[in-house]
């Protein structure tokens, strides 16, 4: 259905040319769901974007070919004419963009932009396409779509937007979809009805699939045959089944040994050390051995082939190119078995509350209600309220952690804002947020101000939530000069460049802008920025959701690290069943604007008392005969 050939991409940047892609080859059948698993940077979206030739203006196909369909159906769509490209794009091939805050147009309403598509590539117009974009939205789990159809990208939370994203790829019901983190930013509920839905499709129409995701446990129950890209390349290819039972790159067994679930808990994870090497330098060698725990010495020098490529399962690692070379171990290794454990530097340690500090809650929200209006008419007048949160109550000790589960729309997101102040003008607000026994709701100007420094948020859009006209420099100096005025220039860059270290950032990273960045690194970004004040608690807006599973280890052994060392406070806002088991001290699970069950995280994950919860807890994804 699809082939990819030696594909090879090269990018113009300020830093040198970028070989994004380098000598990338797929081939895809109809009705399979081929997977495409790896870090952020290494590679996978700009595969996709290549082949669907929506490459940024400054890259560049250098070399290979890209194919869709066999024998006289067969169409090389790099040799296309763009007039006919446009007609490839939308009805033979469908793309479900990765950020749908970035990939939705802000001023058309939803239901416009799904009838584009439908009209632009079925013979449907006027009510019958909008009948079928209402079908799509319901088929995507979206609400109320006869209502919901009218809105605004704006008005829907980020699951619902992703649930938009994809209505519009699948409604000319395309021949192939490329699925660039299609269920990244839905809860574990409506992700398998996505999930499902794509397999009756496959199943209905034949449907070829390329998925793109970092969700391993996604790949294992959906995908048919799996690879694994780092910096460009392709070093490990498999059907499903065999790669989670015997994987065989160093790589792919550390990032199985990197989920969190509850078996690892109350230890750090196998975190992977070091970052993807910057594509812009030439290789000699292997491009892992500079992370991997068991690389030789010739690693340094040798480049790896794909070996047994024809076969069901190749891989492109030295300890495979000779016989018996799978059980060498030199004695200059070229890294150090990985240390999980992320380090708090000295300059941060603070001790623990002891005493009775240690049992009063630092956050108490008791009662919490949050309205907003609704809106209509020229001048856009209220005619009516919606209750996002109706009455929620709950506790967060010092040191402790809160994770707020729930489906996409209940109100966790809003619940988060609505105590970190940022809903005061556009909602009503009742009842109470006390931290230290302050009321929150009732502070203002210098008061409110230094709460800011007390509770700082991690958003769930990166992209969305960093200025695209400042340097990461600039956005982690922001914060510092306006709540901690008593360090210099000097004294905030020191800490900007020490806030790069921890959330695996490279310095140059600093001198770049957001743009220019994977949507897992602009995820450090905003990790970094909320930890750069030192808060006592963090809301956590799904913080790991758009990260890969070794950055995902990164930074849950940093913020548990930095909780055992600091005290800190976390309100963990997440669909990711996984990471609650993994970080959680208890539990609160919200459905409609209200907590349906909430207590200690093993006792509601283990004996749910509450359907809802047992519905929710059915629907989570598992890795299938993994390894790890």
């Amino acid at each position: 259905m699809l082939n990819i050939d030696d594909l090879q991409v090269e990018i113009d940047a300020e830093a040198g040319v970028v070989r994004a892609l380098d000598g990338i080859s797929l081939a895809i059948d109809r009705g399979e769901t081929f997977a495409l698993v790896g870090e952020s940077g290494c590679g996978k979206s700009m595969t996709a974007l290549a082949l669907m030739r929506l490459l940024p203006d400054a890259g560049l196909v250098t070399g290979g070919d890209v194919a869709i369909g066999a024998g006289g159906d067969r169409v090389d769509l790099l040799a296309l004419p763009e007039r006919r490209m446009r007609e490839v794009r939308g009805r033979r091939i469908g793309m479900i963009f990765q950020e749908p805050a970035t990939s939705l147009n802000p001023v058309m309403r939803i239901g416009r932009q799904i009838v584009e598509a439908i009209e632009a590539h079925t013979p449907l117009r006027g009510a019958a396409a909008r009948a079928k974009a209402i079908d799509w939205l319901r088929r995507v789990g979206i609400p109320d779509p006869e209502r919901r159809i009218d809105e605004y990208p704006f008005r829907m939370s980020g699951g619902q937007k992703q649930r938009v994203m994809i209505a519009i790829a699948l409604a000319a019901e395309p021949d192939f979809l490329v699925a660039d983190e299609p269920t990244t930013a839905l809860d574990v509920t409506i992700q398998a009805q996505i999930l499902d839905l794509l397999k009756d499709l496959q199943r209905e129409q034949r449907m070829g699939m390329l998925l793109i995701t970092h969700d391993l446990a996604v790949v294992s129950g959906i995908a048919h045959r799996v690879a694994l890209m780092y910096a460009g390349q392709i070093i490990e290819v498999a059907p499903a089944e065999e790669f989670f039972a015997r994987p065989r790159h160093p790589y792919a067994r550390a990032l199985l040994r990197a989920l969190p679930d509850a078996g690892r808990r109350g230890v750090p994870l196998e975190a992977i050390a070091g970052t993807v090497p910057p594509l812009t330098q030439p290789f000699d060698g292997c491009r892992y051995a500079p992370r991997c725990a068991e690389a030789m010495a010739h690693c340094a020098t040798t480049r790896p082939q794909l070996t047994d490529a024809a076969s069901r399962h190749a891989v492109r690692c030295l300890l495979y190119a000779e016989p018996g070379a799978a059980h060498a171990r030199g004695a200059a290794t070229m890294a150090a078995a990985v240390s999980p454990a992320v380090p708090v530097p000295p300059t941060l340690r603070a001790p623990k509350p002891a005493g009775d500090a240690a049992l009063a809650p630092l956050l108490a929200v008791e009662d919490l209600r949050v309205r907003f209006a609704i809106r209509g008419g020229l001048l856009q007048r209220p005619r009516g309220w919606f209750d996002a949160v109706g009455g929620v109550s709950f506790e967060v000790g010092a040191g402790e952690t809160l994770a707020l589960v729930g489906e996409s729309g209940c109100g966790k997101t809003t619940t988060g804002k609505a105590i970190v102040q940022l809903l005061r003008r556009i909602a009503t607000i009742e009842g109470r947020a006390l931290l230290d026994g302050r009321n929150l709701f009732e502070m203002a100007g210098a008061e409110l101000l230094a709460a800011r420094r007390q509770v700082q948020i991690i958003f769930q859009d990166p992209y969305a939530s960093l200025n695209p006209r400042m340097r990461v420099a600039e956005i982690l100096d922001e914060g510092l000069a306006a709540l901690q005025r008593d360090l210099d220039a000097g004294e905030r860059a020191r800490r900007i460049a020490q806030l790069a270290d921890q959330v695996g950032l490279r310095q140059d990273a600093l001198a770049r802008y957001p743009h220019e960045f994977s949507g897992g690194q602009r995820q450090r970004i905003a990790i970094a920025r909320a930890l750069a004040v030192q808060p006592r608690l963090i809301v956590c807006d799904e913080p790991t959701s758009a990260l890969d599973v070794s950055v995902q280890a990164q930074i849950l052994n940093l913020l548990r690290e930095l909780q055992r060392e600091l005290g800190l406070s976390y309100l963990f806002i997440t669909h990711n069943i996984g990471v609650v088991e993994y970080i959680a001290d208890r539990v609160a699970v919200m459905q409609r604007g209200r907590i349906e069950e909430q207590g200690p995280c093993a006792r509601v994950l283990a004996e749910p008392a509450s359907a809802y919860t047992r519905t929710l807890l059915a629907a989570v994804p598992r890795l299938k005969n993994a390894v790890a």
